[in-house]
């Protein structure tokens, strides 16, 4: 019997030994961003920029700030209480509400962004000379009723004042098809600065930041633009090592 009593503990300990430890999957929640719009959108404004972050409280920020630009941005924030970097300095969200909520909460700030100035500088020289080119014309004309048709989608789909709207599959929908004609058209001729290839080194540079920290357990936040959001939803729903989370329960606890 005794020995019947060590055969059984020694199997059940070989069992539990075999059993798989799961491995804590991250959580990653994208917040759509209207950069200069937050300053002047009483329904999505700073402040409510705040609260969200607050409530959605991440480990981590995923940032539309150049990786060159980020320690110019933080040393000015660190020393002056200001940003003048002119590449942060243009989004309000870390200017007015992320920086500032690093004295408040624990979270650690990842730049990602994969604009570069000279990127930059060549797509808006490239689209000041596709405008005064007549070989383009047409293609132009067609991206330009591309952008109408999305207007009127996203006009029927809800209200581009709404966070609840900004932060929906159906603002994604509606901005693709103004995306997918910008990718078709001009993704090519704008080089590095088209749309496809300016997603893919912004997805790089997330994906990078989320393999380090791959089965940690923590919460990613990712802060860009609300027009990136279905695409690198797309790319994010590839991955088995992560939980996507929605905005809408933050967004109830802030807005109702």
């Amino acid at each position: 019997m005794q020995k019947l009593s060590y055969l059984l503990v020694f199997a059940l300990l070989a069992f539990s030994s075999c059993q798989k430890t799961e491995k804590p999957k991250n959580e990653v929640i994208i917040m759509g961003m209207i950069h200069s719009g937050h300053r002047t959108n009483p329904n999505y404004n700073i402040d409510i920029v705040k609260d969200l972050v607050r409530e959605i409280n991440p480990d981590y920020i995923l940032t539309e700030i150049p990786p060159d630009r980020y320690p110019i941005a933080r040393k000015e924030y660190d020393e002056l209480d200001t940003i003048m970097e002119p590449r942060v300095r243009v989004f309000p969200e870390y200017v007015d509400a992320i920086f500032p909520l690093t004295k408040e909460l624990d979270f650690e700030m990842i730049p990602t962004a994969g604009w570069t100035k000279p990127m930059n500088d060549y797509r808006n020289q490239r689209f000041r000379e596709i405008r005064e080119d007549t070989a383009w014309a047409e293609r132009w004309a067609e991206y330009q009723e591309a952008g109408r048709k999305s207007s009127e989608a996203m006009a029927a789909a809800g209200d581009r004042n709404d966070p609840y709207f900004i932060n929906s599959d159906a603002y994604d929908a509606a901005g693709e098809i103004r995306y997918e004609a910008y990718n078709r058209i001009l993704n090519e001729t704008l080089l590095l600065g088209g749309w496809e290839n300016i997603n893919i080194a912004h997805y790089w540079n997330i994906d990078k930041a989320l393999e380090k920290h791959r089965y940690e357990g923590k919460r990613f936040l990712i802060t860009y633009g609300a027009g990136h959001k279905g695409w690198f939803l797309r790319q994010l729903r590839k991955r088995d090592d992560i939980v996507i989370k929605e905005m809408k329960p933050f967004l109830d606890k802030v807005l109702k």
